[in-house]
């Protein structure tokens, strides 16, 4: 699909944040959520989390951050309607890994 404008995906983003589940809710208070449009070093990367999972948090580490990638999701979907659904599973795979959420984890409360 053509790439939506810059604002109208970070609402789409919002959106997401806004309706994680109540367990992952906690988890954003030490969560910077970056809109970029592509991954340099992996262009199809649809998102990215960077930080200590809160499971193993020692009290002395800053903010982690979540990079949501805007052209390669719009890339990735087929119309408005997927590219929120899609924009939703990748916020909620990326902040349930500031949370310690593994990927198998994440299959298991179909999550990802």
């Amino acid at each position: 699909m053509e790439p939506v404008p810059l604002h109208e995906f970070r609402e789409l983003v919002a959106d997401a944040i806004d309706d994680l589940p109540d367990e992952l809710a906690h988890v954003l208070d030490n969560v910077v959520v970056m809109v970029e449009d592509r991954n340099s070093d992996e262009p199809d990367l649809l998102g990215l989390y960077d930080g200590v999972p809160h499971t193993e948090r020692t009290g002395h580490e800053g903010p982690d951050i979540v990079t949501i990638y805007r052209l390669a999701l719009c890339d990735a979907c087929d119309d408005l309607d997927d590219l929120d659904e899609e924009v939703y599973v990748t916020v909620i795979h990326e902040v349930a890994h500031a949370a310690g959420i593994d990927d198998e984890r994440l299959h298991e409360l179909g999550w990802a």
